[in-house]
């Protein structure tokens, strides 16, 4: 009992947690790090353009910039799926096999069920793909595959059933209602409905990553994914979503295809899962995950475009594409590590002159 007259002491206040009181400077280097590295590579898109736009003004006529908008939609939705599974310390090989079943799918709907609303037959082909990513996030996160093991294999079973599927046949634009190829070709404020598209899927995405506990959650996984379980995180359900989100948007961009271009085969998509890994590696997203924003993702794609629609006008052979794409690859990857180290350097700096 405290003795009268003894005035009453407060409570001891109870030590503050240091790691919490650290934490939010910790993160500030690797975000400035990661917004220069952004920076970096949407002025290297202003460079090409603006260089083969003096080269050759017709690059930036009317038509040449909506081929430019257009020619980046596929890719930057596709970049941003597969930047959501790339967080997490995954890969999803398979989504131009994805994208390809999609955009068959829904060709094919418009054929075996005429005067099928438009509508209808877009969210069939967007559920397709996000059918074929929960079966690739329920392999990776169930049977405890690697994810380059399993998106590889789904990679070709999504192709053959493709194959079967088209029969060597194709889809053409008379096949389809003009409601649905008119989505190709109408401007939304003078940008084409398909870019607009991408441009709000990049912001939706993006603000669901930063602003909401669950987006958060997937750069803890991505950067240590048994700390993340330990701390309550529900890792494999986390992983899941990523992966079934990242296929529907590859649906979605089978969609964008077909709207687009009126044909569709068994071979749309060939390819494309290694131009949607650089474009999202170069935008800044690491392969070893939980670095990287959907916003450098959609600019890596657009350079990827970029540069492809650059070449010709620099008389420059297609086969340098590839070898570009490849320079680019390992560049980021060594800028990656390079930035890494440096972020390191500074955090161990401060935690010294802290101590």
């Amino acid at each position: 009992m405290t003795p009268p007259g003894t005035p009453a002491q407060a409570p001891e206040r109870p030590p503050e947690n240091p790691s919490a009181t650290a934490a939010p400077p910790k993160g500030r280097p690797a975000q400035r790090t990661r917004q220069v590295r952004e920076l970096g590579v949407l002025l290297a898109v202003a460079v090409l353009i603006t260089a083969t736009w003096l080269h050759n003004p017709g690059f930036l006529s009317a038509q040449g910039v909506r081929d430019l908008f257009l020619g980046a939609t596929v890719l930057s939705v596709l970049a941003v799926g597969q930047a959501m599974v790339l967080i997490t310390r995954n890969v999803d090989l398979s989504v131009g096999s994805v994208m390809g079943l999609s955009a068959f799918g829904t060709g094919i709907l418009f054929v075996t069920f005429p005067g099928l609303p438009v509508p209808v037959a877009m969210l069939c082909g967007v559920a397709i793909g996000a059918v074929c990513g929960l079966l690739n996030g329920a392999l990776v996160t169930t049977v405890q595959v690697p994810a380059l093991v399993v998106t590889l294999g789904t990679l070709y079973a999504f192709r053959g059933i493709n194959h079967w599927w088209a029969d060597g046949g194709q889809v053409n634009a008379h096949d389809m209602p003009a409601a649905f190829l008119a989505l190709g070709r109408v401007s939304l404020l003078g940008v084409p409905l398909p870019a607009a598209v991408a441009i709000a899927t990049v912001v939706v995405v993006g603000l669901y990553l930063a602003h909401y506990r669950s987006g958060r959650e997937l750069y803890a996984i991505g950067s240590n994914a048994d700390a993340a379980r330990l701390s309550g995180i529900p890792a494999g359900r986390r992983v899941l979503t990523a992966f079934a989100v990242n296929g529907a948007l590859a649906g979605l961009a089978g969609v964008l295809f077909a709207a687009r271009y009126g044909t569709v085969d068994s071979t749309v998509g060939t390819g494309m899962e290694l131009q949607v890994v650089a474009a999202a590696v170069v935008g800044g997203v690491a392969i070893a995950g939980g670095v990287g924003t959907v916003y450098g993702a959609a600019v890596g794609a657009v350079l990827m475009t970029t540069i492809t629609a650059a070449l010709p006008i620099w008389q420059i052979n297609q086969f340098w594409h590839q070898a570009v794409v490849g320079a680019l690859i390992l560049a980021a990857i060594g800028l990656d590590r390079l930035l890494a180290l440096r972020t390191a350097r500074k955090l161990g700096g401060g935690g010294a002159r802290g101590a």
